[in-house]
């Protein structure tokens, strides 16, 4: 792995969408304010846009566990994209310096018709692991899941609980230099959870930089000591954990 410390910096960052045969203003407005926190506005051009993320600027060093919070909509999930190289910015600068992981959908890169076992290297693949490291990997893997026969089946013959058993032991396997993440992964019956919860604070200590966005005090407060505030695509508050939930969630 690299030995270069991770490091990251938005500098006037912003991310915009354009909608297109947006004819109908007054319709999309109440439908898209619910979805995105209703920031909606025109290009010169008349063009209607969405402004996911308005001029961001920040600064995250190695060692920092930096946790998100807003309502629905604020651009949380937006800049989790951004920073996992997902999202490229419509305005301003972003550098990412480390190997990035984004934990944002596990599900990414499943094929139905493909086999649990065929599954691993689709999407480790998609995580940027090179084939000498699946390789080296991907019985850990295997075992985790706790499959057995199965793992040679279609992965669409699976249950609900297999499939995500399968995605989670496959999206932890690596230990990047920066962890990005909406919401703690947990999943499956009890003894699975013990073990996945394990394993994901493995992965979180591991990894020099984490940025978490969560609805839980109590997750957030457990695992960051740095709380980012988003509000309508701005940065409303950047401080101490505690000092932020405490104006964020109240009392």
């Amino acid at each position: 792995m690299n030995s270069i410390a991770s490091f990251i910096e938005l500098k006037n960052t912003s991310v915009d969408f354009p909608v297109y045969n947006a004819g109908s203003l007054s319709l999309k407005n109440r439908v898209l304010s619910a979805v995105t926190g209703g920031k909606i506005g025109r290009q010169h051009n008349g063009a209607v846009v969405i402004k996911g993320l308005q001029n961001i600027s920040l600064k995250i060093k190695a060692g920092e566990r930096v946790g998100l919070v807003g309502h629905n909509g604020a651009g949380k999930t937006t800049l989790l994209r951004v920073l996992s190289g997902i999202y490229h910015p419509t305005g301003g600068q972003a550098t990412i310096v480390g190997e990035c992981v984004s934990l944002i959908n596990i599900g990414l890169g499943i094929d139905p018709e493909a086999t649990g076992r065929e599954n691993i290297h689709l999407r480790a693949v998609m995580m940027g692991m090179r084939p000498a490291q699946i390789n080296q990997s991907i019985g850990e893997i295997i075992a985790f899941t706790n499959l057995g026969d199965f793992i040679d089946m279609p992965f669409r013959t699976y249950s609900t609980g297999m499939q995500l058993r399968l995605a989670f032991a496959v999206s932890t396997a690596v230990r990047p230099q920066i962890l990005v993440m909406d919401e703690w992964l947990s999943t499956g019956d009890e003894d699975f959870k013990k073990r996945a919860d394990q394993r994901m604070s493995e992965v979180v200590s591991a990894a020099q930089i984490l940025v978490l966005a969560s609805h839980s005090r109590e997750l957030l407060l457990t695992n960051c000591k740095r709380l980012i505030w988003l509000e309508h695509g701005k940065i409303r508050m950047d401080g101490d954990a505690e000092d932020v939930a405490e104006k964020y969630f109240g009392v």
